[in-house]
């Protein structure tokens, strides 16, 4: 018999989303709060933009940047030296079966944003969108 599923393949599950949340805000307080001692992230403001949990809850994908972009892989870098130290940190603030693993990437929505402003601001895309609405062919232009 077929186990029956509620949910696509095509995207996380609620949990994954909750989970992923929540180890987002505990490691953007730790961050915050600067209760790591290490030189590389000493005074780094750093935004944990999304958190991306794995099915089976047991790896976590964290999606790091440093204010202004700057020095991103030393940050990085800094960051899974203190990997140890932030999961332990997540264990107690966090009660799940498993501590996940965490791996860090950096953050690119900001410069993909950047490039959707930039080719929204197109001669070529302006043009086109300031064109008024044509009425549709299948329409016969009545409201």
């Amino acid at each position: 018999m077929a186990k029956k599923t509620f949910h696509s393949a095509a995207g996380p599950s609620q949990r994954q989303l909750r989970v992923g949340e929540l180890v987002r805000r505990t490691l953007s307080d730790v961050l915050m709060r600067g209760d790591l001692f290490d030189p590389d992230l000493a005074g780094a403001s750093i935004t944990v933009g999304e958190v991306r949990m794995s099915p089976d809850l047991k790896h976590a994908t964290v999606f790091v940047l440093p204010l202004g972009g700057a020095e991103t892989d030393r940050v990085i870098d800094a960051l899974h030296r203190n990997k140890a130290e932030l999961r332990r940190v997540l264990t107690k603030d966090v009660h799940l079966k498993f501590s996940p693993d965490l791996r860090f990437l950096p953050d690119r929505t900001f410069d993909q944003m950047d490039e959707t402003r930039r080719l929204l601001n197109d001669d070529t895309v302006r043009r086109d969108v300031a064109q008024p609405d044509m009425p549709r062919p299948d329409s016969d232009g009545q409201d």
